[in-house]
């Protein structure tokens, strides 16, 4: 069976001069290697398929069959590591706590142990006979988060 670390070990390597970041790496029994990264700007296939290039010139297929895929982070898929958050600043997200409590907002800020989501309130307002919106932040602990998924807007 190929070994994960060795596969991480590649990538890693590949990627090191370039805003690229792995988002996620697993092996499978009959090893078929799934790979999923991604960058700030955004991945173009041309880099999936040189990353492909490079992870499959270190495997011989007549020694140990394998099957590999490289893809870029998809969209509406959870974010898996931090810096999915970052590249997400100022976009519409919707996060599932761990208690089941979903919230849609803009993702206003990440530390390194929580994000805050502005999110839209219908609030009364005395003097005023209809509800206001107004913007409230919310901030949610990592441990707190079960899910976040980019929401794409027409």
């Amino acid at each position: 069976m190929i070994d994960k670390k060795i596969v991480l070990e590649i990538i890693e390597k590949e990627i090191a001069e370039t805003e690229l970041f792995i988002v996620d790496v697993s092996v499978s029994t009959g090893n078929a290697i799934s790979v999923m990264i991604d960058s700030m700007k955004g991945v173009p296939i041309s880099t999936c398929i040189e990353l492909s290039r490079a992870i499959e010139k270190n495997f011989d297929r007549e020694i140990e069959d394998f099957e590999l895929q490289v893809a870029s982070a998809g969209i509406g898929q959870p974010f898996q590591v931090i810096q999915q958050y970052h590249k997400n600043i100022g976009r519409e997200v919707e996060v599932l706590t761990t208690e089941g409590l979903k919230q849609k907002g803009k993702l206003i800020t990440v530390g390194e142990n929580e994000i805050t989501v502005e999110i839209e309130e219908k609030v009364k307002v005395e003097g005023k006979k209809k509800k206001q919106v107004i913007l409230t932040p919310y901030t949610f602990a990592f441990d707190q988060i079960k899910s976040t998924k980019d929401i794409i807007t027409f």
